[in-house]
This record gives structure tokens, C-alpha cells and sequence, in this order.
């Protein structure tokens, strides 16, 4: 089932699910035909310049551009002192630690081109986080913006990391990764990985806090552009993507890296993504393809009464949360272009059901991307009947592979992929969201696990016990609201509810902390003394 490796190292292949516990995957479809041997960092970036690419702009970010061929040689001599300098070894995982740059992006296809797993997190995520990542990965080597040191060095002392090394995500090349490739030759023999080499892993927490890693193969990263990229969005080399979801994402890689990087288009990266600089840069560049959440959308459009020109966009990607009807109706009045909504998941690695610029409506997710078929079961994985709610199983060329968890046999079921979304189809086909059948909480784009803030806000001295639920809110979706019991000699107080989110915020990624504090005398709980989640989260929405 699986093709040759080039993986000396082979952790991730030994660590694959048992193939009993794969989901079926549809790779039959003319698009997704590639050699055994394949690197996705050589796809997108030396054989872009074979094809003619190598003046064209691949990169923008903190004012400098960036063509095809720079980018080439910028990543072969990253390949070289990982290679020459570290002895990487294909096989092994690398942490990448930065926010949106170019830098980044440049480690990253570096990191794939010697054929080693990139593991990329969030800048946001703690000493506690890493550490749970490093632990499951197994990884010794950590590259990261030496602004963002801090949460990375004190893991060297309480996991297997044994090295932290630093490159300059301004790009200024005045860290240590940067300094060791300036020596190097812009020529590198990059590692012939097979097409089923585990090429990146990426995090998604779930329900419970503890991470799970999804595991993608280089081929699945071609896929991904090669199926929702080029039918979907159609992109061409005159596109220019902007965007805020975070490259640590697979979300993100995929929407402002992979998809621009494999079409000889142009991505343009902000560390700061704000809707006020997502319309400087839409306005600056002339982009064309914007990644964001409604949430922005709603911003971006009261700036355009104030004058601001959007014209330039020719789609729009709602990115993160569910569409509201209200702003797709809005989009579409001002702008006359529609705002495409769509699902994926981060087990899938990126969109599989989508609306098209030529068939969408509002409250619709649309219909299953090529490649890929989905369908509304019951528990029992029996199909339901059109306009009944149900979970949403899917299949295509990509699916789930957790990286040694038993959590796998939850997430696929008879071959399918049970992504933990409620859905309906309706009589044309169309695919609806209805709600998440899980604990996760989705505010503004990112996931949120319950748990992990409880965790947090009980390491508190002043908690005795806590329920964190999501509720409603116009502006993010959702929220984090924590309902919290205080020991005897505590006082519920203003002042002890931002003591208490600045605690979260110190112990966890900031964007976690609860934005709603409750305080309580008990929490209703079952016989058995299980805390009632669902009673709380009903009386708050």
C-alpha cells in the first residue's frame, strides 16, 4: 500500500496507524498521478524555476520581494547547513517556531527539501505546549525566529530537544541559521523522498487537550493545490494571496504557501494580520485571493464605507468559522463578488467541501471538492435521508493518520472520515453546517479545547473548580466562557476575573483565555459527579 521511502529515520512510517484503521483513499482521479519519488519542496520551488518561473515574485513580506529563483537558493542553502552542519537525517522531525514571513516559509521547504518532517507551531503556544508536541514527535532540533526564544529554551531541560537554533524571521540574516547559510552554495541535491513520505506534521489538540498529530505525506500536500487550489480557486501566476491564517496551520500553509508556491503566483505574509493591514496590503499589491475569518470580512467592508479599495480581490475565503448569512449577503452587495465558504480539517489537510464562484448561497457549505465524496450517517454509519441532521463523513485522496493514537479509531469509521461536524444535505446536494457534535470551541478562526483552559484556570489558587463551554457571539462566533467555583477564602470581584484571564494567558496561548468569567456557587452535575456541560452551555446561549 505504501510506496518506497527515502527516510532513514523512519519513526513517522513506524508510527503510522495500523492500515485496518486508514480511511479509504481515492487517488485513482488524473490530477493526483505522481512519481514514487517526490519532494514537495522541490516541486514548489527549483522545479518552478525549471518551468520558467524564476523572475517571477514568489514572496512579499516586511517590504522586500522575493522571485522563484531567490527563494530557491535562499532554501538550498538552509537544505546545506541542516544537511552539512546538523546531520538532519531524512526522517527526522524539526519544530519550526515563527509567525507568518517569509523566513519561515524559506525553513520550511529548507526542512522538506532534506527530506526531514516539519513540524510548525504557533508563536503563541507556551513552554507546556511545546513540550507536549516535542514529547510525541520525538525531536531533537528546534529552528526558530530568534524574537520568539523564550517559551523554546527552557524545554531543552524537561524534554528530548537538544537543540535550539535561531534564524532572523525579519530577515535581516543576522542569526545563527542565517549567518551558517550565507556560506553555503545556492546548489542543493535535495533528498529524493518517496510520494508517501510523511513530509509534515501537524497539531490539532481535539476535545481533550492532549495533542494529536496528523500525519501528510508529500504527495497529500500536492494534492491539496492540485484539487481544491486549481479547481476551486483556479489560480494563476497573476494571483497574488494575502491572508491571516496562521502558517502553522495546515489551513494556513496550504492557503498562503503551497497554493501560491505551486501555481508561480505570489504570496504575501504579515505577522500581523489585522484587517487594517489585510486592506494596506490588498490595496498596496493589488492581491487578488484573500484567506480570513468573517469576523475581519466585517471590518474590511466598514472600511470600504470609509473609502477603502477591495476591488482588486477576485475571491474571497472565509476562513475558520462558520459564514454567516448576513455577511455573505453584505460581501456580495458591496463588492459583487461572492465570499466562498468551505470546510476542512486538519486530519484532511485542508478544504474538501466548498462553494464556487459560479454556484454559491449563503448558509451553504457547498458541495465536495473533486476527489473527494461526503455523506450525513448516523452513529451507526447509516446514510440519512436528505434535510436530516447528521454527523458529516467524507473521503478523497486525503485523509486522517494520527501518529500513534488510539484516537484514530474514532476519527474513521467503515473507511470514512468522521470529521465531528453536524450536517445536513439538502435536495440539490448541498452540504449545510448545523453545529459541532463536540466539546471544541471555535472563536475567530482557531480551536479551542475545554479542558486545556480548565486545566489552566485550576492552576489557579483561587479555583476550586470550573466549566469552560463556548457560547454565541456576533462578532467571533464564539466565545470561551468559564464558569468557576471559588474556594471558601476567595471573593468573586472584577479584579479576581482579570487575575484570572491573565492567569490563562501566562499559562496557555493567549487567544485561549475565557472572555466570559461566570462566577458560581456549584455546577450542575450527574449522580456519578460528572460536571453537566451541556446544562451550562444552554443556560449561557
Amino acid at each position: 500500500m505504501l510506496g518506497p521511502s527515502a527516510h532513514i529515520d523512519t519513526f513517522t512510517r513506524d508510527n503510522l496507524p495500523p492500515f485496518e484503521y486508514w480511511p479509504e483513499l481515492n487517488l485513482d482521479h488524473e490530477n493526483f498521478q505522481y512519481p514514487e519519488y517526490l519532494n514537495a519542496g522541490v516541486e514548489l520551488t527549483d522545479k518552478m524555476v525549471e518551468r520558467g518561473f524564476g523572475d517571477h515574485i514568489a514572496l512579499i513580506g516586511h517590504g522586500r520581494k522575493r522571485t522563484y529563483k531567490e527563494l530557491t537558493d535562499w532554501t538550498n542553502r538552509i537544505a546545506r547547513v541542516l544537511v552539512e552542519d546538523f546531520r538532519i537525517q531524512p526522517g527526522n522531525r524539526i519544530l519550526i517556531r515563527s509567525g507568518n514571513n517569509p523566513a519561515m516559509v524559506a525553513v520550511w521547504l529548507a526542512v522538506t527539501k532534506a527530506g526531514a518532517v516539519a513540524v510548525n507551531s504557533m508563536p503563541m503556544l507556551r513552554s507546556n505546549e511545546l513540550n507536549k508536541i516535542i514529547d510525541k514527535a520525538e525531536i531533537k532540533l528546534a529552528l526558530c525566529d530568534v524574537r520568539l526564544t523564550e517559551e523554546i529554551m527552557p524545554c531543552l531541560e524537561v524534554t528530548g530537544l537538544e537543540q535550539v537554533i535561531t534564524f532572523d524571521g525579519t530577515s535581516n540574516f543576522n542569526a545563527e541559521l542565517d549567518m551558517l547559510a550565507l556560506d553555503k552554495p545556492v546548489t542543493f541535491n535535495a533528498v529524493m523522498t518517496g510520494r508517501d513520505d510523511v513530509a509534515l506534521l501537524g497539531f490539532t489538540s481535539g476535545t481533550t487537550g492532549a495533542p494529536k498529530a496528523t500525519m501528510h505525506f508529500h504527495r497529500d500536500l500536492m494534492i491539496i493545490a492540485d484539487g481544491y487550489a486549481k479547481e476551486v480557486l483556479a489560480v494563476t501566476p497573476d494571483d497574488i494571496f494575502v491572508g491571516s491564517p496562521p502558517l502553522a496551520f495546515t489551513f494556513g500553509l496550504g492557503g498562503l504557501a503551497i497554493f501560491p508556491l505551486r501555481f508561480g503566483a505570489t504570496a504575501t505574509l504579515l505577522e500581523d494580520a489585522t484587517p487594517a493591514r489585510l486592506i494596506e496590503i490588498i490595496e498596496t499589491y493589488s492581491a487578488t485571493i484573500c484567506f480570513t475569518a468573517p469576523t475581519a470580512y466585517r471590518a474590511m467592508m466598514a472600511a470600504m464605507e470609509k473609502g477603502a479599495d477591495l476591488s482588486s480581490l477576485r475571491i474571497a475565503v472565509s476562513a475558520g468559522e462558520t459564514l454567516p448569512a448576513s455577511v455573505y449577503n453584505e460581501w456580495s452587495q458591496k463588492t459583487g463578488k461572492p465570499l466562498l465558504d468551505g470546510i476542512g480539517a486538519t486530519e484532511m489537510l485542508h478544504i474538501f467541501i466548498s462553494n464556487r464562484l459560479d454556484d454559491s448561497k449563503p448558509s451553504v457549505t457547498g458541495k465536495a471538492v473533486t476527489g473527494y465524496e461526503a455523506k450525513i450517517v448516523d452513529d451507526c454509519m447509516q446514510e440519512l435521508p436528505r434535510g436530516a441532521v447528521g454527523r458529516l463523513a467524507v473521503r478523497g485522496p486525503t485523509g486522517c493518520r494520527y501518529l500513534a493514537d488510539d484516537r484514530q479509531a474514532v476519527y474513521v469509521a467503515g473507511g470514512w472520515n468522521i470529521t465531528g461536524d453536524t450536517f445536513f444535505q439538502d435536495d440539490e446536494g448541498y452540504f449545510h453546517f448545523a453545529a459541532r457534535n463536540d466539546d471544541m470551541i471555535i472563536s475567530s478562526g482557531y480551536n479551542i479545547a475545554g479542558p486545556e483552559v480548565e486545566d489552566a484556570l485550576l492552576g489557579h489558587a483561587a479555583v476550586l473548580e470550573c466549566a469552560v463551554v463556548g457560547v454565541p457571539d456576533n462578532e467571533r462566533g464564539q466565545i470561551v466562557e468559564a464558569h468557576v467555583v471559588l474556594r471558601a477564602n476567595y471573593t468573586a470581584s472584577d479584579e479576581l476575573r482579570v487575575a484570572l484571564q491573565s492567569h490563562v494567558k501566562k499559562a496557555i496561548a493567549p487567544y485561549k483565555y475565557p472572555r466570559s468569567i461566570v462566577f458560581r456557587d456549584a455546577l450542575p452535575k450527574t449522580p456519578a459527579g460528572k460536571i453537566k456541560r451541556f446544562v451550562i452551555r444552554d443556560e449561557s446561549a
